[in-house]
């Protein structure tokens, strides 16, 4: 087969997890597959708006600047005042348009793969269906319905339960353009359940629940230590819950307690200001080869995010390297974390029940040996190669229902 994913981000522009999926799978297929990227880099002058192609690894990438007030990844920068006119443009952007449709009849891969678009432009449906290819999306976040992606109210934090009347409108014309792929995919069935309520999604579409797939093939030891390592990977913003975590860790006297957070966001300054402790490290961004360092050193993971999330990719990693997740009770994380066997749950927000956990982790090494197997035990679930295979299954059905 050749097949062609379409992201607005890919790596080295990488925001979540949704990147770090895109690229996984991207390399498992091309193994046996003949893999195309599509995505787009910031503005680089004119020549930056035509597709430029570079080669990694066997697979071709597609790289150009949408045509917009600025690029996607420079988003969490840009004033409220200019993001209303950003997504107008994104939500049919017409120089998107045109490019993709351009690469996909020049190259004519047998199924396109859409991931996040918000950037690159729902108007990538179209470019595909107009060229007579099937069109695979996975969900990722919430962009389809709402303005941020995250269904949080900017001025409280809260989830927002009942949108103001220019987001009501934001969805209505999202789901007008995206209404077109063939095959939905969710990594979580709380996400799907969301979508479906918020009525997206023609009743021609067929809707699947696959949790995303890792390499489960780390061999490393774990090191031998005197400290006792809690590791937060993620962005650091509000939504994210890392506040929570900060508090839950100065609830704590242990002097062997180590907090390493690994991420870079706009609310940087603001968590700055609640660390009183040496015991807390910032990171930063990191390479691969760090982050598998500090997972090796890490006794627990910790995602205390306080959105709806989706099913992130950081659980699948802390189990494939045999590190307990702890998460809150919340989104697609009970989907992951089966509470007492390869992690622990908490209530979203509440720090101090998030210190009791850690405080009865480190008095009970026993029952953190036992989570840990389970993480391990739990990889296997989660298997890059049975995820690959059932990807090709979809991607076949896709073709041969199209070619009726």
């Amino acid at each position: 087969m050749k097949i062609c994913f379409i992201s607005n981000l890919y790596a080295p522009w990488i925001i979540g997890g949704a990147e770090v999926y895109v690229e996984n799978i991207a390399r498992a297929l091309s193994a046996k597959h003949e893999v195309l990227i599509i995505t787009s880099e910031p503005f680089n002058g004119i020549k930056s708006l035509k597709a430029r192609i570079e080669v990694q690894d066997k697979i071709k990438i597609y790289r150009f600047y949408p045509a917009n007030v600025y690029h996607t990844y420079y988003a969490k920068k840009r004033t409220d005042f200019i993001k209303p006119i950003w997504h107008m443009i994104d939500l049919w952007n017409p120089h998107s348009y045109l490019v993709i449709r351009s690469i996909l009849k020049k190259e004519m891969p047998d199924i396109v793969h859409t991931h996040n678009l918000g950037g690159i432009s729902s108007s990538a449906f179209y470019a595909a269906k107009d060229s007579g290819i099937p069109v695979v999306h996975t969900l990722h976040d919430y962009s389809f319905i709402c303005p941020r992606a995250t269904l949080i109210r900017e001025s409280s934090h809260d989830i927002c339960v009942n949108p103001a009347y220019p987001c009501r409108i934001y969805r209505k014309l999202k789901k007008m353009t995206t209404d077109k792929a063939d095959v939905i995919i969710s990594p979580s069935g709380f996400v799907l359940d969301i979508f479906n309520k918020a009525g997206f999604f023609s009743s021609s579409a067929e809707c699947i629940i696959l949790p995303l797939g890792m390499d489960i093939s780390i061999k490393a030891e774990k090191k031998q230590k005197d400290t006792f390592d809690v590791l937060y990977i993620g962005q650091i913003a509000k939504h994210k819950g890392i506040d929570v975590l900060i508090k839950a860790i100065n609830e704590l006297s242990a002097e062997n307690l180590r907090l390493h957070i690994v991420g870079v966001g706009s609310y940087y300054d603001d968590i700055k200001k609640l660390v009183d402790s040496s015991r807390i490290k910032f990171h930063g961004f990191v390479s691969v080869e760090q982050k598998t360092e500090l997972f090796l050193q890490a006794d627990v993971c910790i995602v205390p995010s306080t959105w709806f999330e989706n099913s992130p990719v950081v659980v699948y990693e802390s189990f494939c390297h045999g590190v307990p997740v702890i998460g809150s009770r919340i989104g697609g994380i009970p989907e992951l974390i089966r509470d007492g066997y390869n992690g622990l749950l908490f209530e979203a927000g509440n720090a101090n029940e998030l210190a009791n956990l850690l405080q009865y982790l480190m008095n009970h090494p026993d029952e953190l040996k036992k989570l840990s197997k389970g993480a391990l035990e739990s990889s296997k679930l989660y298997n890059i190669q049975e995820h690959i295979n059932k990807l090709e299954n979809i991607y076949l059905s896709s073709i041969a229902r199209s070619s009726k």
